[in-house]
């Protein structure tokens, strides 16, 4: 199956996936948010959404970033420069405005699942940092001059939802009691935003670094 890349880089994506499935988000904080507000159903609906958003990414990516890497090395650079200024960014905010959840509860329960599921879909069409790992970070696991980089971004791409499931799904289960966690411990969200500001810059460097083999 040559779609399938080799073992080290699977290994290196599932730790990718892991650091991107813990990092508070708008995501994240639907999932949380809508479990609260309006029971697991809802949030596992918005969770599914955003899912469905993974594999739109996936698809954008499989069939065009991989050609235009390989045909203009410039655009290479700048996905890096801008890729890299926005996680620094990103770490910045999280030092400087605090990223801990903020779910907000509301008294709509009557909304259907699909309308969940269509929010979660939106909201992680529009989330950067979705857009920026799956068009700056993803494609550093694959190199250009493969023959089948394409089909080895949508297998990754794909392999994302599973990796990312036993994440996001306790998260669901366990909203009320993890939320509470970061909404009455300062020390623990000042933690958690200094430890996710240094994940942001590490990737920033990984993205600075990486060369388009």
């Amino acid at each position: 199956m040559s779609f399938v890349p080799d073992f080290t880089t699977i290994a290196q994506f599932a730790v990718a996936t892991f650091v991107i499935a813990i990092t508070p988000g708008p995501d994240m904080t639907l999932f949380v948010g809508r479990a609260l507000a309006q029971g697991r159903a809802a949030g596992f609906a918005c969770m599914f959404g955003a899912m469905t958003g993974i594999l739109v990414h996936t698809v954008l990516v499989s069939v065009g970033l991989s050609a235009l890497i390989v045909a203009s090395p410039a655009a290479f650079l700048a996905l890096k420069v801008f890729g890299a200024g926005y996680l620094v960014w990103l770490a910045w905010q999280a030092i400087r405005h605090g990223s801990a959840f903020s779910p907000e509860a509301r008294g709509d329960g009557g909304r259907s699942l699909l309308k969940h599921w269509a929010t979660g879909l939106g909201i992680n069409l529009m989330n950067p940092k979705i857009i920026l790992f799956f068009m700056t970070f993803l494609p550093q696991f694959v190199s250009p001059s493969d023959p089948d980089a394409s089909a080895k971004l949508l297998f990754l791409g794909v392999l994302f939802i599973p990796l990312s499931l036993p994440i996001t799904t306790p998260m669901v289960i366990a909203a009320d009691g993890f939320s509470q966690l970061l909404r009455k411990s300062p020390k623990v969200t000042r933690a958690v935003d200094y430890l996710f500001a240094g994940v942001f810059s590490a990737f920033a460097l990984k993205i600075l670094t990486t060369q388009a083999r």
